[in-house]
């Protein structure tokens, strides 16, 4: 178990600085496009830049038009960075004294339900604004997939904290 708890720890900070990362850059794109500081555009306005503060070196581009922006761009970004910090949290789980807790089940639950509902949901609204690649079925398909094995851990977890509840046990 201690290599598990090594593994697990190393994962958990890992996914978590990704989650940063994410967030920091959706959260950068939002104040360069609304405000158009450190943004610059090619093409006549076609294509932006999303520069390194103080400079005109690119750090990230797009096509300039609303729904690109939205759903190409920034919802990909943020919910990039939503599925890394859930997924550190699933790793915090297995390097926790306790294994099966209530805390531990709760994160695989959301973990779990973000990966079975939100690329549907955000791929189905994004089906009416932008032309979808064909790669977007793939990413469905690999999120619903480690959703599924998520439910399966989760339950496994439930069985998990009901067993070590009835025999008071430690595990």
């Amino acid at each position: 178990m201690k290599t598990t708890h090594i593994v697990s720890r190393i994962l958990f900070y890992f996914t978590r600085f990704l989650a940063v990362v994410y967030f920091f850059l959706a959260g950068y794109s939002v104040f360069t496009l609304t405000t158009g500081l450190f943004l610059t555009f090619k093409d006549s306005g076609k294509y932006f830049q999303v520069c390194y503060p103080f400079t005109t070196h690119p750090i990230m581009l797009g096509d300039y038009n609303l729904p690109y922006i939205l759903f190409d761009f920034l919802a990909p970004l943020s919910l990039y960075g939503l599925f890394f910090l859930l997924s550190s949290n699933v790793f915090k789980v297995f390097f926790q004294p306790k294994l099966f807790t209530q805390n531990g089940i709760s994160h695989l639950r959301r973990f779990y339900l973000s990966n079975l509902l939100i690329p549907s949901i955000v791929i189905f609204v994004a089906f009416f604004f932008v032309p979808l690649d064909n790669e977007v079925s793939l990413f469905i398909l690999l999120h619903g997939m480690l959703g599924v094995f998520a439910y399966f851990l989760a339950a496994i977890f439930k069985q998990g904290l009901n067993l070590q509840n009835e025999q008071d046990l430690f595990i």
